[in-house]
């Protein structure tokens, strides 16, 4: 790789021993790509929690903060493994929860703004058009791409930390401008009015091309998507398809026209999605057992203006005794909501609230599935259903209003066309 006679300076040891050792790691990263240089970031986001990096994450950073790293970009963090007011009554581990407040006071340390939040994009930092960022999460860095018109790969956990060390990261992928431009094309018939419509639009289209430098262009749509609708559809076609970034034509910003979004001559329709596309994802999951035992709002976070929704949904009512309902979202809307009275009505359902994680990757969930005999996991997320099997969940995709019924019923039902 070219460096630069700063990143030179770095890797001789002259801005100290843990700058030298984070470029070090990000020129063997870049090699791995064929990224020819660097590119100068603003900002990076970070995974960072127990659940995720284990005891040889924790040492990771331990041995960064003895040799005086620093962040000398914002750097932030995404959604943890506890939220440390319910981790008692949830049954986490006591000594996985230690290791995590010792793994957030390490990041501190290094000057790491410790947001615990998967929706940084919504609550704490909008990148702008071409502006170079080193993101990991995999909702996170569709919606900078695509919605922002932003440039990022996922990074992952060290290298996102080497970035915010060292204030660059390499240039390959979706820095390139060559990857940016679409590769297929998706038109849409129908109309999408939940959020769970969003993702399941994302999973047909994340399942049609795995590839992560698939890059859908999606036209068709019968209105502009608020933010939240991006947010699941981003996660989902992320979560299906590995992919990094979509345009949507005359929505986001690289996409004013067909042509534009790829760059030239339009392909033809690789793929059409109507109403009966979508109703046969919903119809796709077991209900044979119709209980519901487990409803989940989460990955990624909530924003305050899903909050409000679900709030409104659940007044007056009460979760059914067998079914247990959980609701995530970060710092700043869980303060506004507090605020403004959503958090309250949704406990009085008898909704728990978690602050500062996402439920799939809560430390322990596998022991908290067995001990609490949850089978069903019913959610308006698409990601959520698609992730979490791995703790050997029966997982079912429904629309918000069908998952706020099975939440007071006790029972799911089959999809509603």
């Amino acid at each position: 790789m070219r460096l630069t006679a700063l990143e030179q300076a770095m890797l001789a040891g002259e801005h100290g021993e843990a700058v030298a050792e984070a470029i070090a790691y990000q020129i063997r990263v870049g090699e791995f790509f064929d990224a020819e240089d660097f590119v100068p970031i603003t900002n990076a986001h970070m995974m960072g929690d127990i659940e995720v990096m284990g005891d040889s994450g924790l040492a990771h950073l331990g041995c960064f903060r003895s040799k005086g790293a620093r962040c000398r970009v914002p750097v932030t963090t995404n959604a943890r493994c506890a939220d440390f007011a319910h981790a008692a009554r949830l049954g986490q581990d006591e000594e996985e929860i230690a290791k995590e407040k010792r793994l957030i006071a390490h990041l501190q340390a290094m000057n790491v703004v410790t947001t615990d939040t998967c929706i940084n994009y919504q609550t704490v930092y909008q990148p702008h058009l071409g502006e170079h960022v080193a993101w990991g999460d995999t909702g996170t860095v569709i919606y900078a791409n695509s919605v922002f018109g932003a440039r990022t790969n996922f990074e992952s956990g060290p290298a996102a930390l080497a970035a915010g060390i060292t204030g660059r990261t390499p240039r390959y992928g979706f820095h390139l401008e060559r990857h940016r431009r679409g590769t297929f094309r998706v038109v849409v018939d129908t109309e999408l009015d939940d959020l769970a419509d969003w993702g399941a639009l994302g999973k047909l289209a994340g399942e049609f091309r795995q590839n992560y430098y698939a890059v859908p262009v999606f036209e068709g749509l019968r209105r502009a998507p608020t933010s939240d609708e991006l947010k699941h559809l981003g996660c989902a076609l992320a979560s299906y398809g590995s992919m990094a970034m979509f345009h949507i034509v005359g929505v986001t910003p690289e996409a004013p026209d067909l042509a534009t979004a790829f760059g030239g001559t339009p392909p033809e329709p690789a793929l059409r999605i109507g109403r009966a596309e979508l109703d046969r994802v919903y119809a796709g999951y077991d209900v044979s057992d119709p209980g519901a035992t487990l409803v989940v709002f989460s990955g990624p976070q909530l924003s305050l203006f899903e909050l409000k929704a679900l709030a409104e949904r659940f007044a007056g009512q009460r979760v059914h005794p067998g079914c247990q309902v959980f609701v995530t979202t970060g710092r700043g809307p869980a303060r506004d909501a507090e605020a403004l009275g959503y958090l309250a009505t949704l406990r009085e359902a008898g909704v728990t609230i978690l602050e500062g994680v996402c439920f799939y990757i809560l430390q322990n969930l596998s022991e908290m599935r067995r001990r609490n005999g949850w089978h069903n996991l019913v959610s308006n997320s698409a990601k959520l259903v698609n992730i979490i099997g791995a703790h050997r969940f029966n997982t079912i995709l429904r629309r918000t209003d069908e998952c706020v019924a099975a939440a007071l019923t006790g029972r799911v039902t089959g999809a509603q066309s």
